[in-house]
């Protein structure tokens, strides 16, 4: 005590009091002047009444934010694949039974623990096959965690509580050092105050525990939040890197194409006399499948509003994937890629195609009936797609074609509302779009009758379009999915390389040493 009175210059803390004193002696006077008029029993009462209603207005709303989420609580990853949000549910759990007397703030140790305990369950989840799991994390990416982590809690304090950038761990330190003294003098006052004035005394005691109980309350709300957004923060980075999200270098999986894409962009740009430099990031890969004589180099054709790809008047045109380069509004750079008919594909290399596509558009011609194949084909690509749990399964859209071929068959006056029941022709493709829904079990809201026969080409510009950018998220998600997974596989060599690199020079330097 007597070293901190000797750090601190007399005359400073003069002036301060100087600057003070006018401030502090307005509530003692403020009293004189309540206790003259007669009227302090009744500030008193009032001051009772409002602490009251203000504490149970506290208690409230401390209820309405534990029944419901707030906004400025960490939220899980909308990238992260399919099985990241099992693991997200554990944590969430884990950080909604966290209490402050469980978890004391001050506790480095407990705090370890906590974090130790957050990455358990999800490790646990990751590899629950393992006796340890949280042993199955690297050093560097346990290193990764805790570093951002503490960056982002370090955000949070700072944004969210005031004077924080100002308040040291000193003063802290001090602040508590002082609170035993602090203590006794507010007990000696409060001894005094029962003797001097009971009836004040009575009413100041209320007072001061409805006071006490709220920034108790306050104090546990603070500690708490900090607590559960420790845990979200660890538990998030946790499953980023569990989930294989997060790397360990600062590279945006976006910020190159995929080697495959390379390579198409390559061929797209020979076949369309461009220039083969390509974008500088991973542009979106759109799959178009179907049956031979679908539609399918009709349907890329009207997409580009030019001719780009042979149609399928003649069979057996598309012989092999052949990707275009397509630019439009709304949309950043992206490959189509036209397939031949699934029938001709082999099984190793459609899986190949659909496992490197962002979004699938499925053509199917309305006047064929028969689907069973390509129902067969669908269900197989749903079934690997599911069965990859690290990556989201690329959406879905399935474009009915030859719709001016159904009854009755001379009539042509688009466009159609499916809703008119006094048309026929639009009652005929009203039920061809719901017969290849139920079909190919797929949403009727992701089917799209199109017209695409020569001086016919209808419903491509406006209501396909929309729906091709009504998933632009979805297909976004995929694509960042599947450029993380190359990324991963290419990072492992490179630091490997770059290790024993490293290793062999040291090694060589050593008996120089």
């Amino acid at each position: 005590m007597n070293a901190l009175f000797k750090r601190i210059d007399r005359w400073w803390l003069a002036a301060l009091l100087l600057w003070t004193v006018p401030f502090l002696a307005l509530l003692p006077l403020g009293m004189l002047w309540l206790r003259q008029e007669g009227v302090l029993l009744v500030w008193l009462t009032a001051l009772v009444v409002f602490s009251a209603a203000g504490y149970g207005m506290q208690f409230w709303l401390r209820r309405r934010e534990q029944s419901c989420p707030t906004a400025d609580q960490t939220q899980p990853n909308p990238d992260w694949p399919p099985d990241a949000e099992a693991a997200w549910a554990l944590v969430e759990a884990f950080a909604g039974s966290i209490e402050p007397d469980d978890w004391p703030l001050g506790d480095g140790q407990q705090l370890g623990l906590l974090a130790q305990r957050t990455l358990e369950k999800v490790a646990g989840h990751f590899h629950p096959d393992v006796d340890r799991p949280l042993l199955e994390l690297t050093l560097p990416h346990t290193l990764l965690i805790v570093e951002r982590a503490s960056r982002d809690l370090r955000d949070s304090i700072t944004e969210n509580i005031p004077y924080s950038h100002r308040l040291s761990v000193g003063a802290l330190v001090r602040a508590y050092r002082w609170k035993p003294f602090a203590e006794r003098l507010l007990g000696l006052y409060r001894a005094g105050q029962w003797v001097m004035n009971p009836a004040h005394a009575v009413l100041n005691e209320a007072w001061a525990h409805l006071r006490g109980r709220g920034y108790a309350m306050a104090q546990q709300d603070l500690a708490r939040w900090l607590l559960r957004e420790a845990v979200r923060k660890v538990g998030r980075y946790a499953i980023d890197i569990y989930s294989g999200s997060l790397l360990l270098t600062d590279e945006d999986p976006l910020s190159r194409a995929t080697d495959g894409s390379v390579k198409d962009l390559a061929v797209a740009a020979e076949s369309e006399s461009e220039n083969a430099s390509g974008p500088v990031g991973e542009p979106l890969r759109i799959l178009v499948l179907g049956r031979a004589n679908a539609g399918k180099s009709s349907l890329v054709n009207a997409l580009f509003g030019q001719l780009r790809a042979a149609t399928d008047l003649v069979p057996d045109t598309t012989r092999a994937l052949t990707p275009y380069r397509l630019e439009r509004e709304g949309l950043e750079i992206a490959l189509i890629l036209d397939a031949p008919g699934v029938e001709r594909l082999a099984y190793k290399r459609l899986h190949e195609a659909a496992n490197a596509a962002d979004l699938i558009l499925w053509v199917s011609a309305a006047h064929r009936p028969d689907r069973q194949s390509e129902r067969q084909t669908l269900d197989a690509l749903r079934t690997a797609q599911s069965a990859r749990v690290g990556r989201r399964p690329p959406p879905l859209l399935v474009a009915v074609t030859h719709i001016d071929r159904l009854r009755p068959l001379r009539e042509w006056q688009p466009p159609y509302d499916l809703t008119e029941t006094r048309n026929l022709k639009a009652m005929s493709i009203q039920a061809a779009v719901t017969a290849l829904a139920t079909d190919l079990e797929v949403p009727i809201a992701s089917v799209i009758p199109v017209c695409l026969a020569e001086g016919r080409v209808y419903n491509v510009e406006d209501t396909l379009w929309a729906a091709l950018l009504g998933q632009l998220d979805r297909a976004r998600r995929a694509r960042l999915l599947r450029c993380q997974d190359e990324c991963r596989r290419k990072e492992n060599w490179m630091l490997l390389r770059r290790q024993l690199a490293n290793a062999g020079r040291f090694l060589l330097a050593l008996p120089g040493r």
